[in-house]
């Protein structure tokens, strides 16, 4: 069948369930043909999906963090209570002061210390985070009657917690970076691994001197490695913590609002007319048969509102716990090296600064996490669809 014959047959489509304009899932749709013609939807399970949609992760990460590389530094030296910078918090102008302070001092290279880091560690952490939920979202929500939010924030949470776990060392190193603040020597990726590496917490009182409960206490520490690998997972638990409704709560939202913006009622405004209709190439021994249907895809506004959206709502839900987790990471740049449980770590936030503490930079988290979350849902979705994946 010609192209032409394909268009005909594609028009005296009757309206209903075969053929409709907006799709109700993530799968491609394909109108309805004789069993022995029908062309099964892409598999999410194939080597191919996981390859592009870990390509399209991985480049949305990066195009996110560039885009707030200057404000992520700055948010980073607030949050680790940096001696150098806390006369800076609380204000917008502070904000605007430290960036001044930090270009005047070190240039543009300056604002963007550690970033090197980030994108070393951002490409595989977001081409694993996307790839993970589309594999993930396959499994717990296998059609339309499985998909509930719950199961949409289990599908995000279980994703973010996978990635970081495989790249949360390239995070410390890249917080590392980023908080020095030493004008008299240039920060290098080795020699922070190295200073990270053979970290050591102070060595524990003799024995003689303290309570039984210490003593078995430092009993129980020596147990314990003191330096080497170890100390690249600083504040991992309260990263997992932190992951469960940052990342769940970010893909339950960018979905949700995504759902509502596909209605019929206002996709008109915000879905792309070209992408409504538009067919996806099928394989080369269906190609006359068949035309499979890729998910409309939003519009540049629309795109963005449901990313920034999903920011904000994710950032405020699980900001406490990232500031816990700075605090935790840079417990060997400053104090004596002790490492700090989270109840611990919390308890000395609570001290310093009372409940506000936990808040600390936020109002810097949220201008930054408006750009980043955006450009990072608009990336992928865009990405996925120019790689046939959409």
């Amino acid at each position: 069948m010609d192209s032409r014959g394909a268009s005909r047959l594609l028009d005296e489509a009757p309206p209903g369930p075969d053929r409709r304009l907006f799709p109700d899932n993530d799968a491609s749709i394909t109108l309805k043909r004789p069993a022995s013609q029908a062309q099964k939807p892409l598999d999410k399970r194939s080597l191919e999906y996981i390859l592009r949609s870990g390509l399209a992760g991985g480049l949305a990460g990066c195009a996110a963090k560039t885009v707030v590389g200057p404000l992520d530094r700055v948010k980073i030296l607030f949050q680790a209570s940096n001696p150098q910078f806390a006369k800076y918090t609380g204000s917008w102008f502070g904000v605007v002061t430290a960036m001044r302070d930090i270009h005047k001092y070190e240039g543009v290279r300056g604002l963007f210390r550690g970033h090197s880091a980030t994108l070393l560690r951002v490409f595989p952490y977001a081409g694993i985070k996307f790839l993970a939920y589309e594999q993930i979202r396959a499994v717990i929500i296998p059609d339309k009657i499985h998909e509930t939010p719950f199961r949409r924030f289990i599908s995000g949470s279980l994703a973010g917690i996978t990635s970081v776990f495989f790249t949360y060392p390239l995070e410390v190193i890249r917080v590392r970076l980023a908080f020095e603040t030493k004008r008299d020597s240039r920060s290098s990726l080795s020699r922070i691994c190295r200073q990270i590496y053979h970290e050591q917490p102070p060595h524990p009182e003799h024995l003689t001197n303290q309570t039984p409960v210490a003593a078995a206490t430092n009993v129980a520490q020596k147990a314990v490695p003191k330096s080497g690998l170890v100390n690249f997972y600083r504040g991992f638990s309260p990263t997992l913590l932190g992951m469960l409704p940052y990342a769940g709560m970010s893909f339950l939202t960018h979905d949700t609002i995504g759902d509502i913006f596909r209605h019929p009622i206002l996709a008109p405004y915000t879905v792309l007319r070209s992408t409504s209709t538009a067919a996806a190439p099928p394989p080369e021994e269906n190609r006359s048969n068949v035309k499979v249907y890729r998910r409309a895809q939003l519009n540049a506004p629309a795109e963005l509102i449901s990313g920034a959206i999903a920011g904000l709502v994710s950032q405020t839900s699980s900001y406490p716990l990232e500031v816990i987790r700075r605090r935790m990471q840079v417990g060997g740049a400053i104090g004596d090296g002790h490492r700090l449980t989270i109840a611990e770590t919390a308890r000395r936030i609570w001290l310093e600064r009372g409940w506000r503490g936990f808040f600390v930079g936020l109002t810097i988290g949220y201008v930054k996490v408006i750009p980043m979350v955006a450009t990072s849902f608009y990336v992928y979705e865009r990405s996925k669809w120019l790689l046939g994946i959409g």
